[in-house]
Parts: structure tokens; sequence; C-alpha cells
């Protein structure tokens, strides 16, 4: 398989959008650049969501509990365990391999159940608090600690889509398992969860309601707008990270107001989206920066071209073709940038693109040129291989040429390879159906198609 960035439901051939999709659909080599955010579990109307908060912060807080009874090695150990869950494949990482906190962080953690009263009399009430205490515990942390923690609900929640949208469940080991009678991790626990083809590890879902890609309650939120700068510098002579932590250990009431004016604002969270598209002044915007460039490679203008027409595209197609990746490739000695998107099929004309050209993404050839040549055009075709199927496009600044129009008809004919272009008044049809909001910008690539396929032969 050559697909471009491949996802679960890419790979079993299932058509869905990610914005119809209930979770984030996981890449396999990548992870996805959201993060669990569990104050939107604590704000949910959805009972089932207070109700796992609550277990949450009975299993974490459960570590301090047993920091305080002598048994702080027991909780060090969970605390570093819960730090990595590479089956969820949320952050940053190429390669959806993390590393766990140490035990110096482990034991910072469960020293502020010791140091800080309120704590060590009621526990956190979130444990996003603890990034405002230690270094090292960030967004990325406490959202692996409440996956982990939670991690038997996303097991069930994850055998439901799948089954859902019959995507196949094997049997398989996660290396570790929180229980909830026995409060400690179990190890190697047997599961049916799907698997990521590449490495046979395990995957699981995790719903999109959940995720944001900054946490509400956060250290740079805090700094930024209700951190007291002043009392932190009259205290140690500067803000700097190190002194603002230290500071707010010492001084648990700033740290008190300032979640208590989170949960204020609780109405005003909401979770990200993994793609958002641009607003219509921004699309507006974008398509007169196209419009205004030369064609050719002076001053970088293919690059600011592409730049602009990548951006733009991206929003104009979402959601019928979720955005893939942005390939660069040689070919006879130029470079060439590529658009991929993930073809969802959720429209006629898209279904009708896998079922006669095999294309379940589709590549898009971006060419800041006064004329699209012959030699343009075999470039693309040469390309169109595997998951790519026969279908192309080549975004233009011009219509095609007669001449260059008919060698597509040409191709067509001979090899059934289709490749239509999408122009400046192609996109510029776009940015009006975009504004209008009454139709798709995707009609104007269906309407390329429709008009490419009346001119060859039945």
């Amino acid at each position: 398989m050559t697909l471009i960035r491949p996802r679960l439901t890419d790979y079993h051939n299932i058509s869905l959008a990610q914005a119809q999709c209930d979770f984030a659909i996981p890449f396999f080599e990548e992870d996805v650049p959201l993060y669990v955010d569990p104050f939107l579990l604590w704000k949910s109307p959805s009972q089932q969501d207070q109700a796992l908060h609550t277990s949450l912060m009975s299993s974490f807080n459960r570590q301090g509990w047993l920091s305080q009874r002598g048994k702080s090695d027991e909780a060090e150990k969970n605390f570093i365990i819960a730090s990595e869950c590479d089956e969820v494949g949320l952050g940053v990482s190429m390669t959806r391999k993390g590393h766990r906190i140490g035990a110096g962080t482990a034991q910072q953690i469960l020293r502020l159940f010791e140091v800080i009263p309120q704590y060590q009399a009621q526990g956190f009430a979130h444990s996003e608090e603890t990034q405002l205490y230690v270094d090292g515990i960030s967004k990325d942390r406490i959202s692996d600690f409440t996956c982990n923690f939670l991690k038997s609900f996303l097991i069930d929640y994850t055998m439901d889509q799948c089954e859902n949208l019959g995507i196949p469940l094997y049997a398989t080991s996660l290396d570790t398992l929180y229980d909830y009678r026995s409060h400690t991790f179990l190890a190697d626990q047997k599961v049916n969860l799907p698997l990521n083809p590449m490495s046979q590890k395990p995957l699981l879902l995790v719903p999109k309601r959940w995720l944001r890609f900054v946490p509400w309650i956060s250290f740079d939120d805090y700094f930024a707008s209700y951190c007291p700068k002043d009392d932190v510098v009259n205290q140690h002579g500067s803000d700097e990270r190190v002194h603002v932590l230290s500071f707010n250990r010492d001084n648990y009431g700033a740290i008190a107001a300032y979640v208590q004016a989170k949960e204020r604002t609780a109405e005003t969270c909401h979770n990200d989206p993994l793609f958002k598209q641009i607003p219509i002044i921004s699309a507006k915007r974008k398509f007169a920066e196209i419009k205004a460039l030369p064609t050719g490679n002076d001053d970088k203008n293919d690059k600011k071209y592409e730049h602009a027409a990548s951006q733009l595209l991206a929003s104009m197609f979402y959601p019928h073709l979720d955005y893939a990746d942005v390939q660069v490739r040689s070919d006879g000695g130029a470079t060439i940038r590529d658009l991929v998107f993930y073809n969802n099929r959720d429209v006629d004309f898209l279904q009708e693109i896998l079922a006669d050209y095999g294309s379940r993404q589709i590549v898009m050839e971006l060419k800041n040129v006064s004329a699209i040549g012959r030699d343009h055009i075999n470039q693309l075709n040469r390309y169109l291989t595997n998951e790519f199927g026969s279908f192309g496009i080549l975004i233009t600044r011009n219509p095609l040429p007669r001449a260059m129009f008919r060698n597509t008809v040409e191709l067509w004919s001979g090899q059934r390879r289709c490749i239509i272009d999408i122009n400046d008044s192609d996109i510029e049809m776009m940015v009006e159906v975009f504004e209008s909001k009454q139709r798709q910008p995707v009609e104007v690539l269906k309407k390329k198609y429709i008009e490419f396929r009346r001119a060859c032969p039945s």
C-alpha cells in the first residue's frame, strides 16, 4: 500500500470524512496533533463524561493517597506508567512512539499531595493543575494521564466504533491496563482492537469531543493572563518559568483563583476540530493574493503560489476531500509540488472517481505557469499509480490551451487516464460559491470533470 499519510479508515477502504466521524481518525505513521483535555469531560452535559472525569480524578488522587500511606514507590511507578499512551497516537510524534516521565518528575507530582495542604486533604479537582507546579508536565502528559486512567472505557469505545464501521478487530495485548478494583496497572492484558498494519500494535480511538490543541487550564494561559508576576519577581527575582512554578507551590490561593475563573467561563470551552476552514474574508484575500502573482519562478513566485493555493484549496474542498499532505518530487530535473487529498467519496462524482479510476487519494499538481505544456501533462501522468489511480488535477493559472486539452482527451481515450485542470477562474468560482453558502466548492471540481467527460468519445 502506498497511501500518503495512511489513516485507519482509508486503509480499510471505509468512506468516511473526518467531519462525519465521532473520533479522530488515527494515522499509522505519526500522531494526530491534538490532546485529550479532561476539562471537556468535567464541563460536558453528558452524564457519562462527567462520571468518567470523576473516575479519572479518583484514580489520579489515589496515587497521592498511596504516597501518604507509605506506598510512594507504588504511586511513583503508576504515574510513570500513566505518563505515556502510545495506543491513542495523540501529540506531535512522527513515529507514534513517546517517552515516559522519569522518577524525579513523578516524585514532584506526589510531593504536591504533601506540601500543599488543600491537595493533602482533598486531592486535585483537575489533574491539569499539576502543569502549574511541576516542570515537564504539559498538555501531552495531561492527555496521556487521562487516556491511561480511562483506557478501559477507550477499549469499549473503540470496539463499538469499529463494529459499527466494519473495521476489523484482532486479538492482541496491551502492555498495561489500569484496573479500578485493584487500583493498579495490570500487565499484558488480552483485548480485541484494531491494529496498526505498519507496526502490528493496537490502536485506541478517542472521541473528538474530548480533544483540544491546548488544555483549557494551562501554564501558558495562566502566565499570560492570571499570574501575579510582580509578586513572583519580588519573591524570586524574575518571572522565569521555574520561578513561577516555585511561587505557585507556595501560593495555592493564586492557583485556586485561576482555576475558579476557568470554571466560571467553562461555557466558552469547546473541543478543537482537526481541520478548520478559513473564514470567507480570508478566502477572498487568499485568492486576491494568488491573482496578483505573476506566473513563473522569479522572486519565488512559484513558491508563493504553491503556498497560497495549498491553504485555499484545503479549505475549499473540505469536508469532501480531507487534506492529506504536500508531496515534493523530482521529474526530469524539475521539482514538483503536489497536494494530496483523501477521497472521502461522500458525493456521487467522487465515488465515480474511485470506481472508474481507482483513486483512493487524489493528487493535484501545482503549476504557476502561463500555459500548460505536454511535459506538464506527462509529468503528472507518470505519477498516477497505485492509490492515486488514474485521475489527477493540474492546478494552474489559465485554462488548458486547445491542443493540450485534446492531449488529455487522447490520453483518456487511449489509456483511460483522466487529467483535468483547475485554473484561476475555477478557483474564483469556488470562492464565490464558498461565500454564498448555497453550494459546495467541490461542485466546481465536479463541473470540470463533467465537461471533460463530455468532450471524450463515448
